[in-house]
């Protein structure tokens, strides 16, 4: 939580200081100003996220979260970590990477130090990885994507590592020599593709997404997915089998009408979360959690895309221990807490 008694001295210190606050109403400081991080608009997270905030900024009276939707969850989780930030999402995977200090965290020294700083609010389901093709690019298999401009997700994140892979165990394809990985942020990248200037866009995200809804309304598209015969693969096995991670299923309606698909199309499925340091206050996170869910409750039919996110999802693939407040929460919610949550 940011420390607002430094803004009060820091106003004390001047007579114009004093005479300005003694101006402002009575509330003027009453609110704890909290900053959450999160993927860009058009991705799962963003809309959960923002509805988390929503439900807390609206319900709570002494915290204001103010939502950053810039960057990779994998330099947030390090903010948060340092105490720079109080919130973000990660995953299961994220959490795997930095205890190793593989990937993208092979050079830094302190990841493994890092993420025991690190305490799970909830999880949620993230959703299914989308590879969308415009049906117009005659594009119905990841092997044909060779020579052709591909959003893998942001550079430097878990989406992009994961794309990167996926198309080199299933097509034996290599980023940079067999096709050029487009470097833009989630939002950009969905304007660029929506613009044609895009040949294949990847994005995890639960069906349908609002970003490709918007796109299928008025084109045919075509989701690629994962060969049977490549499924059981000892490449692609060891993506299905990291934290997180599980074989999804995209619904060959899913898109409505435009969706070309004939059959259901597997792919990576994938659970993320919210995070917070470990020093941040029990009771404003216990509280946090409690007013969420029944936020969520009273959304009821009006919001379906909020069935999927549960007290009980909370805990699935759950590789971090539980913040204290969002465990006495989660408990209270009769949620079956597993060890691996409670560290």
């Amino acid at each position: 939580m940011k420390n607002t008694n430094l803004t009060r001295r820091s106003l004390f210190a001047t007579a114009g200081g004093v005479a300005a606050l003694s101006a402002l109403p009575q509330t003027a400081f009453a609110k704890d100003l909290l900053r959450m991080s999160t993927l860009g608009p058009g991705t799962s997270p963003n809309l959960i996220m923002t509805t988390f905030a929503n439900i807390v900024n609206q319900t709570l009276p002494d915290y204001e979260i103010q939502l950053n939707a810039t960057g990779a969850a994998t330099r947030h989780v390090l903010e948060v970590a340092m105490g720079r930030s109080d919130f973000c999402m990660s995953s299961p995977a994220i959490h795997a990477l930095m205890r190793r200090k593989a990937a993208m965290y092979a050079k830094i020294d302190q990841a493994p130090e890092l993420v025991k700083k690190l305490r799970t609010v909830l999880n949620f389901p993230m959703g299914v990885y989308h590879i969308a093709v415009y049906e117009s690019s005659g594009i119905t298999t990841m092997d044909q994507i060779k020579g052709k401009r591909v959003f893998l997700g942001p550079p430097g994140g878990a989406a992009f590592a994961t794309m990167k892979r996926l198309f080199k165990a299933v097509a034996d394809l290599d980023e940079g020599t067999d096709y050029e990985a487009v470097k833009l942020g989630w939002d950009a990248a969905a304007a660029s593709f929506q613009d044609g200037n895009i040949d294949v866009y990847c994005n995890p995200t639960n069906a349908p997404s609002p970003a490709l809804t918007q796109i299928s309304v008025t084109n045919k598209v075509r989701f690629l997915g994962i060969p049977a015969d490549k499924l059981e693969t000892e490449a692609v096995q060891a993506l299905v089998g990291r934290p997180g991670f599980s074989a999804g299923v995209l619904p060959a309606d899913a898109y409505g009408e435009n969706q070309t698909n004939e059959a259901d199309v597997t792919t990576l499925g994938v659970t993320v979360g919210i995070v917070t340091n470990e020093s941040a206050n029990e009771d404003m996170v216990y509280n946090m959690t409690k007013t969420f869910y029944a936020g969520v409750a009273d959304a009821g039919d009006g919001s379906p895309w909020l069935k999927a996110v549960t007290p009980a999802a909370a805990v699935k693939d759950i590789n971090l221990p539980l913040h204290p407040g969002a465990l006495r929460a989660l408990t209270e919610l009769g949620v079956e807490i597993p060890d691996a949550a409670r560290g």
